[in-house]
């Protein structure tokens, strides 16, 4: 059963060695994630998944001790998910950035597992996927990885959509609400055009959370760099 669950971005420059001298733009979005973390701990889970957008798809596993590296972004650090031998599978770039986030708060609540999911993975089989991990242990926490649309202004990844706005702050609601029925009925085409990775695993969440009655908090909200960046904690 899910009992508590977090919401993060997943920009590598979360990672204040990848931001270099940019490193304070993203302060308040740290100490966001922090602060969700927090409330993952405080819900004493017997297991954490970690859920976050890949390039391979549908769905990877990635079991504990999995290395991820910021190597593509011009920095040497490694981290690992959880503790374990490390595996031949390294963490996409959004499951790099849980684990450094699991790092700096020196997770040690209970084990973790990692979960990569396509951007074309439709709503019906995230849902499905979230039933599945709400299952997996008596208490449950999920760590969720994902961002808005990247179409904010005319310099964001996929240049200026008006539609951007609307969408973020939609997600935004449904996020700090905790509002599954509004995650689910996020337009995955729309999110496909406007470059919003977040939709694949905010839908997991959704699945995840059907029944639980948890309540959610915003702890985040803005767009740096044209991208929609939001934390939340459920819980």
């Amino acid at each position: 059963m899910l009992v508590a669950a977090a919401v993060c971005p997943c920009p590598p420059l979360l990672v204040p060695e990848v931001a270099a001298g940019a490193a304070p733009e993203l302060d308040r979005a740290r100490a966001a994630c922090a602060d969700a973390v927090g409330v993952l701990a405080a819900s004493r889970p017997g297991l954490l998944v970690v859920i976050g957008p890949a390039e391979e798809p549908g769905r990877g596993v990635h079991h504990a001790g999995a290395v991820g590296s910021f190597q593509g972004f011009g920095v040497a650090a490694e981290v690992r998910l959880g503790t374990g031998r490390a595996q031949d599978r390294p963490l996409p770039p959004s499951l790099a950035v849980a684990a450094w986030l699991l790092e700096r708060a020196q997770w040690a609540a209970c084990p973790v597992e990692g979960l990569g999911v396509g951007e074309e993975l439709a709503p019906e089989a995230a849902l499905a996927a979230g039933r599945e991990l709400g299952d997996r242990a008596g208490r449950v926490a999920l760590l969720v990885m994902g961002d808005g649309s990247a179409c904010r202004t005319v310099k964001a990844p996929g240049y200026l959509d008006e539609r951007a706005a609307g969408f973020d702050a939609l997600a935004a609601a449904a996020l700090g609400n905790a509002d599954t029925a509004a995650l689910t009925a996020l337009d995955a085409s729309l999110a496909y055009e406007l470059k919003a990775a977040g939709r694949a695993p905010w839908q997991v969440l959704a699945g995840a959370a059907e029944g639980a009655g948890l309540a959610g908090r915003l702890l985040y909200e803005d767009a740096p760099y044209g991208v929609g960046y939001f934390a939340a904690a459920w819980s």
